[in-house]
């Protein structure tokens, strides 16, 4: 008897709420809202043709223009790009087969599969990585679990946008549901992230999330910015960006000035402190929302918006266009774009087991278990969801007390003898590469180092030579005295087969510069 009373309850709410392309702000929030099982497949195609799509537009200019305006440069379009980065240069799309593979997990372990299942699944797996992912999967492989292994003292790329670009499962799983997102991010994400790198792959999910529930660029963009704490520097440009495009409605460009002006120096990574390149999260973010912003609804001008604003113009028109794909379905997506696309949803993804059709039925499968577990419900033709209100989630803030004072050129080599290296601050990152010398030998090394600041050996740490396992960053060394030291590197095993690169120092102090410089 009680479970017939709530579903004649269920149904009474349904049609007073039934949804029906009607704003969640009219809505309300914890209040059921119905979608067609067909309206939901369309959406989960379009959210990650849309990723596919911006990713092949925007590629060639990937990280070309850096904390520069891409003005004028012909973007290309035609039916065989997206195979042709699909067969001859699958590393493009790291962004997708890194969601994939935390779907993969899911298929074999549940949703709910605890933080080691994701993260030795990549860590182990035999795809290229960068900067967060690759420090995240070095740290997993030698013993450093998460969440430590994405934590700045850990990481010096905790910042970078690598979650950013692969938390987009996390809100096509959960519609209308963001705290459920928000709660896979967690886990997930503080594998390779802390601080404002997880807070973009929190903010890009709860867009996801909300992009189900309207096509209201401006109301997703709001809702979702309410997950992340206030005075964060995440959130403040993320803020800065839509006051922007309030006051220059009609001109990206100016808003992209100030942005840059205001925002684009990067702190933590190593390979973007005082220099321009910036692959972290808040200015990469920043190009997302103008792209969304600025698009006024037209797929191709949203991309081609975040795409010319630089930096990581592949990665970033991907997840424009894939909040786009969700907000209309794939059936809106214009003809032009689709058959490049549908080229490839056949076959096997690089580094997966599946296709990404095989992949849709399991997003699909996903969606109806999360929202079922969530007080929803689900029938043979349709999905029924309470909405949930945005929650705001903990602080966290990396490189605290660390600003970056000294970029300094170094390309020397760490043979038999120690490396000296001098300086003045609380930190230092040091930047570089294990080489072979003799390209004709093949056998797996492993090269061991130690680490020693002022006379006292801090660290002994390992850099394979395997392209897949290596450490990003030679050293690191965070909250040291704010004085003059002494740091020491020494290779341990040396051989005549091998190099270790030392190619830039950056240094740490606790005071920023008064202008931005390097040397």
């Amino acid at each position: 008897m009680k479970k017939i009373v709530c579903n004649l309850f269920f149904c009474f709410m349904l049609g007073t709420y039934l949804f029906a392309g009607t704003s969640p702000i009219k809505i309300g929030y914890n209040k059921p809202v119905s979608y067609s099982i067909d309206e939901i497949k369309d959406k989960i195609r379009g959210g990650w043709a849309g990723q596919i799509i911006g990713c092949a537009y925007g590629g060639p200019t990937e990280f070309k223009f850096r904390s520069t305006i891409n003005h004028d440069e012909k973007l290309f379009w035609d039916d065989n790009v997206v195979k042709k980065y699909f067969d001859n240069e699958p590393g493009l799309y790291d962004d997708i087969y890194m969601d994939l593979t935390f779907i993969e997990v899911m298929e074999r372990c549940g949703i709910h599969a605890h933080v080691d299942s994701f993260a030795l699944s990549f860590a182990n797996a035999d795809y290229m990585l960068w900067h967060a992912n690759q420090a995240g999967r070095y740290n997993v492989l030698n013993g450093i679990s998460a969440p430590a292994s994405g934590h700045w003292l850990n990481n010096p790329h905790a910042d970078d946008l690598d979650f950013q670009i692969e938390s987009d499962f996390a809100g096509l799983m959960t519609p209308g549901m963001v705290n459920v997102g928000i709660g896979l991010s967690d886990k997930i994400g503080h594998i390779m992230t802390y601080g404002d790198g997880w807070y973009g792959g929190v903010f890009i999910a709860s867009m996801y999330s909300l992009a189900y529930t309207s096509t209201d660029i401006n109301y997703v963009v709001t809702e979702a910015l309410k997950t992340i704490p206030p005075k964060s520097k995440f959130r403040l440009c993320i803020e800065n960006v839509i006051q922007l495009h309030n006051k220059y409605p009609n001109d990206w460009k100016k808003a992209w000035t100030e942005i840059e002006k205001k925002h684009g120096n990067d702190v933590g990574c190593p390979d973007g402190a005082l220099d321009p390149f910036n692959i972290d999260a808040v200015i990469n973010s920043a190009y997302v929302v103008m792209g969304l912003l600025y698009g006024d609804g037209d797929f191709q001008k949203m991309m081609e918006v975040a795409i010319r604003c630089g930096q990581d113009s592949d990665c970033n028109p991907s997840t424009a266009a894939g909040i786009w794909g969700v907000m209309y379905g794939y059936s809106q997506i214009p003809d032009v774009w689709k058959p490049a696309y549908e080229k490839i949803e056949d076959l096997r993804f690089p580094y997966t087991k599946k296709s990404l059709k095989q992949f849709y039925k399991l997003n699909l499968q996903f969606v109806k278990e999360l929202v079922v577990e969530n007080k929803g419900k689900v029938t043979d033709d349709s999905i029924f969801v309470l909405l949930q209100k945005p929650k705001q989630v903990r602080w966290e803030q990396s490189f605290t007390g660390h600003f970056p004072v000294e970029r300094r050129t170094v390309n020397k080599d760490i043979l038999a003898q120690p490396m000296d290296i001098d300086f003045n601050g609380n930190g230092v990152a040091v930047l570089g590469w294990i080489k072979r010398l003799d390209e004709t030998d093949k056998e797996p090394y492993t090269a061991v180092l130690e680490g020693w600041i002022d006379g006292k050996k801090v660290e002994t740490f390992k850099m394979p030579a395997n392209f897949i396992k290596r450490k990003y960053d030679i050293f690191y060394r965070y909250q040291l005295k704010n004085k003059e030291h002494k740091l020491t590197l020494k290779w341990i095993n040396a051989d005549d087969k091998h190099a270790i690169q030392v190619n830039y120092v950056v240094v740490y102090a606790n005071k920023p510069l008064k202008s931005r410089s390097t040397k």
